[in-house]
């Protein structure tokens, strides 16, 4: 379980199930591909001791399909009374919850999705920074000459 917190607001967020599968072969290169990654909270439940509950399901999809994960759990949400009663109250409403409780359980279940890939040996699921070439010189270039 991991605790993130934010203003007035403690965030929890616990895995419980963890499923994962490389359908590739893996004597073959992996070819191009495209990762579709889907977190879903499924709802959110009064829980004890004025807390909140936020079910969620994370889906990493491969295409073509060289692998799939998925990641389910709970954040468990405290803090200030008013503030879950609010949180709880725009649920209701279907506003989208807070960004404290998306950015918390995404920065949990992405993490262990990479740990995931690693060991499956696939691709993370999340985009690697591109470091730009570095560009040469050309002959066009205008040079400054200061000799006397």
């Amino acid at each position: 379980m991991i605790l993130v917190m934010v203003d007035m607001i403690r965030v929890n967020v616990s895995i419980t199930n963890i499923s994962a599968d490389r359908f590739w072969d893996i004597r073959k290169p992996i070819p191009p591909i495209q990762i579709n990654t889907n977190l879903n909270l499924i709802g959110m439940e009064k829980g004890s001791e004025g807390s909140l509950e936020v079910p969620f399901v994370l889906t990493i999809n491969y295409n073509p399909s060289i692998a799939q994960l998925s990641l389910k759990g709970k954040a468990y949400v405290v803090g200030d009374k008013d503030e879950l009663d609010k949180v709880y109250k725009e649920f209701e409403e279907k506003k989208p919850p807070p960004p404290v409780i998306v950015q918390s359980i995404s920065n949990i279940v992405f993490v262990e999705s990479i740990v995931i890939s690693r060991a499956l040996n696939v691709p993370p699921p999340i985009p690697l920074p591109q470091i730009p070439e570095a560009k040469q010189p050309t002959e066009k270039t205008a040079r400054m000459d200061y000799s006397a």
